[in-house]
């Protein structure tokens, strides 16, 4: 990546029209108090609740070569052998928005977890209320060690009971790069979502774009994109798609007219409730066609 520019992710983050007033949003610690990042900006107040009824779900921390990586997790109560989804979160943290996905998918049946990988330099990046205090933290996160961490998710899952041979990865925005760099890693995945991943965008910490990963890609991903991303252009999303299909992988896109980077966070002011349903029900569609949800 070149470092005089912005990753294109945080361009579709800071190009998103900010709200004109605060009517409809949670006051800034109105939004803290109930978990929501503040970098992201205004909160809205009808953000989606999903509860943990009928559900396992809580924080805990799993133990790693270097200390102990704390994730959150949710699964269907009293059901054995459920499908595996890793949630992989944006820059904001395991905020509430990451843990209400992860309850969603527990819902639909799977023992969904969300590792919060940039635990190591002790900060709550939730806490966190200005992006560029983000930046040096996450854009130094090496593939290596994201893959490490994310492996050893994978294996407490299945000590947990999960079923690895039904595992899927699922992430949002730096989160839907996390799925394309994981994909090329690990082959026991079953399926993968990518929700406004990166995919030229590259570092010391990550020597390679998502678009130079296509060859190594190991299972189906479906991308889910926004036409308006100012950041992440539809070139880019083509581009990809060209690259997926070159090498012979299983992939599918889908563009929505119209929506913005973050068109899935119901908590921002770039939630478009049309798109972010249809893609949802994508995702569900892709996970049950490739044998990860039943």
């Amino acid at each position: 990546m070149n470092q005089q520019r912005l990753p294109t992710d945080i361009v579709g983050l800071s190009k998103v029209m900010p709200p004109l007033s605060r009517r409809g949003f949670m006051s800034s610690s109105a939004a803290a108090a109930a978990g929501y990042t503040l970098a992201a900006g205004p909160v809205r107040a009808d953000v989606i609740h999903t509860d943990s009824a009928g559900l396992d779900a809580g924080d805990t921390k799993i133990k790693v070569s270097d200390g102990e990586l704390p994730i959150y997790y949710a699964r269907p109560a009293g059901v054995a052998h459920p499908p595996i989804i890793l949630v992989a979160m944006e820059i904001f943290g395991l905020h509430e928005y990451i843990k209400d996905v992860t309850r969603r998918l527990a819902h639909l049946g799977a023992l969904a977890v969300a590792p919060d990988y940039y635990f190591r330099d002790g900060v709550d990046l939730t806490k966190i209320d200005d992006i560029q205090k983000l930046l040096p933290i996450v854009n130094t996160k090496t593939d290596t060690e994201l893959f490490s961490d994310l492996d050893a998710t994978v294996a407490w899952a299945k000590a947990q009971g999960g079923d690895g041979n039904r595992l899927g990865i699922m992430g949002y925005c730096r989160g839907g790069r996390t799925v394309w760099h994981y994909s090329s890693h690990n082959p026991d995945l079953k399926a993968g979502v990518a929700f406004y991943g990166t995919l030229i965008d590259k570092n010391d910490a990550a020597p390679k774009s998502s678009i130079e990963l296509a060859p190594d890609i190991k299972e189906p991903v479906l991308g889910l994109y926004g036409a308006e991303d100012a950041g992440i252009k539809v070139e880019q999303v083509e581009a990809m798609e060209a690259a997926l299909k070159a090498d012979g992988k299983t992939a599918e896109f889908h563009v929505y007219p119209g929506a913005p980077h973050g068109f899935h966070a119901d908590y921002r002011p770039s939630y478009r409730k049309e798109a972010a349903e249809d893609a949802w029900n994508r995702m569900i569609g892709w996970f049950k066609k490739y044998n990860v949800l039943s």
